[in-house]
């Protein structure tokens, strides 16, 4: 098996991670036009997408330092994904908390991403992107509490339309 270099490590980690960010701001871009009757949760995705959009600053700057792109690919397949996923929620009837649970995982998803690309980062001799990395993880985690905190009264609040007649889902 060929040695791969750590260089071509780091720039796919980056590339990944791009395409990650680029995922979750399609995910948040079709909830946010359905979100109306829950002004916190829209509030949360809104200041989660200034978030995202300062990681993927982060991660272009750090492309542009090793000499990489983004990858066109990986961006198309991710961008559709995103779609699909929030599509296919759009068809349940309960919309409203399966995209609050798949929002809730999707910050996670990103913590362990960060993590990981900030030891690539380090490893690959780039100590201030894993700086900034660590950053963007911190950044993830605490919009991860901002939600957990948020599940409890969305659900209760979904609830109370759903039984009422009124409308719960975008």
């Amino acid at each position: 098996m060929a040695e791969t270099d750590i260089k071509a490590i780091y720039t796919t980690a980056l590339q990944n991670t791009h395409a990650l960010e680029q995922q979750g701001l399609q995910q948040i871009e079709h909830q946010l036009s359905g979100l109306g009757q829950y002004p916190q949760y829209k509030s949360a995705l809104e200041t989660q997408k200034q978030i995202d959009a300062k990681h993927m600053e982060r991660l272009d700057k750090a492309l542009q330092a090793v000499g990489g792109s983004t990858s066109g690919f990986k961006e198309s397949v991710m961008s559709v994904a995103g779609k699909i996923g929030a599509a296919v929620h759009a068809t349940a009837s309960d919309e409203t908390l399966k995209n609050l649970y798949a929002g809730y995982a999707y910050q996670f998803d990103k913590v362990a991403a960060y993590k990981s690309l900030a030891v690539i980062a380090e490893e690959a001799g780039y100590k201030d992107h894993a700086s900034e990395f660590r950053t963007s993880m911190e950044e993830d985690k605490k919009s991860a509490d901002v939600i957990d905190g948020m599940i409890e009264s969305i659900t209760r609040e979904y609830l109370k339309l759903a039984t009422s007649g009124k409308k719960a889902d975008s």
